[in-house]
């Protein structure tokens, strides 16, 4: 129980990592505040991961600054503070670099690095104003520092995101508020499993992989978990990458069970 008496907020968390992230910090004691765009998938998160009064449901558009402000406010109204915020939203349509269009980017961007900015900025103001210590949590990828022009939008928002990080460290850690990042790998959700994986190919993928495998949503969690918790007291500013060992490959390695 890491996490016993601390209040957290993750956005996006009908689905995927941002849901597995909510159950997570649910285990380790935490009251949590989980958001979406997606009210019906939202709630129906919630009955699946209720635990006796420590969550709260609130629909919000993290591209819509007035939305995270809410959200913030809506969490510290209902359990009395906020100690923990995972910037979690986000967004990887799979299309060719030369067909992104305007809409596209605009939208990629909002969600992705501009909700991020909001939360961060929404619960440093927040976590600055009661006068004790927090931890903002961002959600990168591998993608950030990888080139990958079926997503560029993606690739390009969480790039920017890794300086929400750095610079919101910097300018909060005055205040005692650390400011991390978690960039996943390839991990099998609802988001990946289908047009990411297929644009991408299965073998590829893998052959990248040193763990040959793809990871999993709780163990993202975990990570998230860990950087949240006091374990992590001394570490600001820095994304944790948790790809299988993806990123410091240099070439391909064979795909488990093929020829």
């Amino acid at each position: 129980m890491k996490l016993a008496g601390k209040v957290a907020v993750v956005t996006g968390a009908a689905q995927g990592i941002g849901r597995a992230t909510a159950e997570r910090l649910l285990k380790e004691g935490a009251k949590v505040v989980i958001s979406d765009i997606n009210v019906e998938r939202l709630q129906q998160t919630a009955v699946e991961i209720e635990s006796a009064g420590s969550l709260q449901v609130v629909k919000a558009d993290v591209a819509k600054k007035a939305d995270v402000d809410n959200l913030v406010a809506a969490a510290v109204k209902h359990f009395g503070t906020l100690d923990v915020m995972v910037n979690n939203a986000g967004i990887a349509p799979v299309v060719d670099f030369l067909d992104v269009t305007e809409e596209l980017l605009s939208r990629v961007l909002d969600i992705n690095l501009k909700g991020a900015f909001y939360g961060t900025q929404a619960a440093g103001r927040q976590m600055i104003s009661q006068g004790c210590p927090g931890v903002i949590i961002n959600m990168s990828s591998i993608n950030s520092g990888l080139a990958n022009p079926n997503v560029a939008p993606y690739a390009i928002s969480k790039g920017g995101l890794n300086q929400v990080t750095s610079t919101a460290a910097v300018a909060f850690a005055p205040h005692g508020i650390r400011v991390v990042g978690v960039g996943p790998g390839t991990i099998m959700t609802e988001m990946v499993a289908g047009a990411f994986v297929n644009s991408a190919g299965n073998d590829a993928i893998l052959s990248r992989t040193p763990l040959g495998r793809y990871g999993e949503a709780s163990e993202i969690a975990a990570v998230v978990a860990f950087l949240a918790s006091d374990d992590a007291s001394y570490i600001t500013g820095e994304t944790l990458y948790v790809d299988g060992g993806r990123r410091v490959l240099n070439y391909v390695v064979p795909v488990r069970g093929l020829p």
